[in-house]
């Protein structure tokens, strides 16, 4: 009997893991346009999604579900040729003055110059945490995996699986933590030229248009915000839970490794090494271990 019970918790465990872990990726029924509608298209029997930009308006969408906790998971080819003064964000984030947030912003430059993968992270509506890269590939070539991976214990931003960036939880010595607040998915691409590329010296070359971003092979391997019982049944370290697991409470020696190498050759900012704009009063969180 021991023997059977433990293989229908085991079984019971998995069917949780399932679906809590797994949500239906279908741009169709996973997804609503919250703007531009016109400019946006669902095709491939809603696998595949494109949002454009043009002199008329941007385009927008966001999940229909909220979650708590989890790994967001997206393929994102972005605009080629010309893309200065563009915008294409791909961002987790709650709603009200005191929204957390979780941002990729990918910032448009001239043919030929590199993009710019900007992230950055609020909490309780307070942001000026921006860390910025040059990418290592052409990332409007072809697809590349962006994820946002976010547990009770740190986020880490990932491209193409590498770590690029860690904000660890130091709520137990007063720096704010997003996680009590569910969060959305949100994609979109629209005219920041008047600070996006080169602090808006650059404006957007309208004759280029329409600015178009691809999308695919969308993960959102998250906790389902069931109300406000999801603050405590998603951070519980249940088999279920995935994302609680101690494997994935820091970074392994080889992630370390590897955002070291991400950093040392192609970081272009660093809020935590800014101490002009901060007058040297530091954000509490710089002086902390990032993993």
């Amino acid at each position: 009997m021991g023997k059977l019970r433990a293989l229908f918790l085991a079984f019971v465990a998995l069917i949780i893991a399932l679906e809590q872990g797994l949500v239906q990726a279908n741009f169709y029924k996973a997804t609503v346009f919250n703007w531009g509608s016109e400019n946006g298209a669902i095709y491939n029997n809603g696998n595949d999604l494109s949002l454009s930009l043009n002199n008329i308006s941007g385009c927008g969408i966001q999940t229909k579900k909220q979650f708590m906790f989890g790994s967001m998971e997206m393929h994102i080819k972005l605009v080629p040729g010309n893309s200065a003064g563009t915008v294409t964000a791909y961002y987790m984030s709650s709603t009200g003055d005191k929204h957390d947030e979780i941002d990729f912003e990918f910032l448009g430059n001239l043919s030929g110059q590199p993009y710019v993968i900007h992230t950055n992270v609020y909490t309780q509506g307070v942001g000026n945490r921006e860390q910025q890269f040059y990418p290592w590939f052409d990332p409007t070539a072809d697809y590349h995996n962006y994820t946002i991976h976010w547990n009770p214990t740190h986020i880490v931003w990932y491209v193409d699986g590498l770590p690029i960036r860690v904000f660890r939880n130091y709520e137990s010595i007063g720096i704010p933590y997003p996680n009590k607040q569910a969060m959305r998915t949100y994609s979109s691409i629209w005219n920041a030229d008047n600070w996006a590329t080169r602090g808006g010296l650059v404006k957007i070359d309208w004759n280029s248009a329409p600015f178009v971003a691809r999308y695919r092979q969308f993960r959102p391997r998250c906790c389902k915000w069931m109300g406000q019982r999801s603050i405590y049944q998603c951070a519980a370290e249940t088999p279920g839970n995935w994302w609680t697991s101690p494997a994935y409470s820091r970074l392994s020696y080889a992630e370390a490794g590897q955002m070291d190498w991400v950093r040392n050759n192609y970081m272009i900012y660093d809020y935590c090494k800014d101490t002009a704009r901060f007058a040297r009063q530091m954000p509490p969180e710089c002086s902390q271990p990032q993993f």
